[in-house]
């Protein structure tokens, strides 16, 4: 049987640190993955900066589960050199967060090239961060996004095995369902045994992001599935994209994600997430 725990993106309850631990207590939350801290991306905080986000964590008595790093979220032509140095600044936000896992991508194609032509690319680039992680100690978590290499569950596979297994999979049923392809069943049965944890968020056949349970990812389903599969712990990270928030510009490459903004505040849409993936678990 696994043992959920639930993380959060806070910062899609606000873009003050402080608030965002207030949020997650109010929650019952006992972890975040850690993003937009202040306004600033974790990946560009500096050493003393970390430093004042670990005592603020322990103080509150928060945990981080992952860095939601923007790693691997630039064309696979972009400069390479920069982007590893940036890794290597995440790496030191692990190493003084808390945590071995850090979220990345799996590269743009630039306009033109075939996922076929960047393949070869995405592999060398994957493979040298993969490298560096490991003689760091810390894990890179791969996530399925639209329209970077890694976007359809064959993609996610074909990064599962040229690694063996060593980069890990984050399974996120709405980035499938924004682009056309099926969570369940089909990206969960040529995945399903791989998945390291997900991001809870869900979205509408018409690609509106919804609460988990109210789209068509069948997370239901799927964490049903899991928990008779998984043994020990899984963390579930909140991700809510209810409401635009502060930041999500820099976040989204085309800003075509739709999000319903029914919601007055960014507390009301976090907690109806929250509350949504708290009674599927139930």
């Amino acid at each position: 049987m696994a043992e959920f725990v639930l993380s959060a993106f806070a910062d899609e309850y606000s873009p003050n640190f402080d608030e965002q631990l207030e949020g997650l207590k109010k929650h019952g939350i006992g972890y975040m993955e850690i993003r937009g801290v202040d306004g600033k991306n974790v990946s560009d905080l500096t050493e003393d900066e970390m430093k004042a986000v670990r005592a603020k964590l322990d103080a509150a008595g928060i945990g981080v589960s992952s860095i939601g790093s923007p790693i691997g979220k630039i064309k696979v032509t972009d400069d390479f050199d920069a982007h590893m140095a940036k890794l290597a600044n995440c790496i030191k936000a692990a190493h003084i967060l808390g945590t071995k896992n850090i979220r990345i991508f799996s590269f743009y194609m630039p306009e033109g090239m075939t996922r076929e032509e960047a393949r070869p690319e995405v592999m060398r680039r994957l493979g040298a961060m993969l490298e560096l992680a490991k003689k760091e100690d810390v894990v890179l978590c791969h996530e399925n996004e639209k329209a970077i290499y890694g976007e359809s569950a064959e993609c996610c596979l074909d990064i599962q095995k040229e690694f063996g297994g060593e980069i890990k999979l984050i399974f996120d049923p709405a980035n499938f369902i924004m682009d056309g392809h099926e969570p369940y069943p089909h990206a969960y049965d040529l995945l399903g045994d791989k998945i390291y944890y997900m991001h809870i968020k869900d979205a509408s056949a018409e690609h509106v992001i919804a609460p988990a349970g109210k789209g068509v990812g069948r997370i239901p389903e799927i964490l049903a599935d899991l928990d008779k599969k998984v043994s020990g712990k899984m963390f579930l990270t909140v991700e809510p994209h209810l409401r635009v928030f502060k930041g999500f510009d820099a976040l989204e490459r085309d800003q075509k994600t739709t999000m319903p903004n029914t919601y007055a505040t960014s507390y009301e849409a976090f907690g109806t997430a929250v509350d949504a993936i708290k009674a599927i678990i139930a």
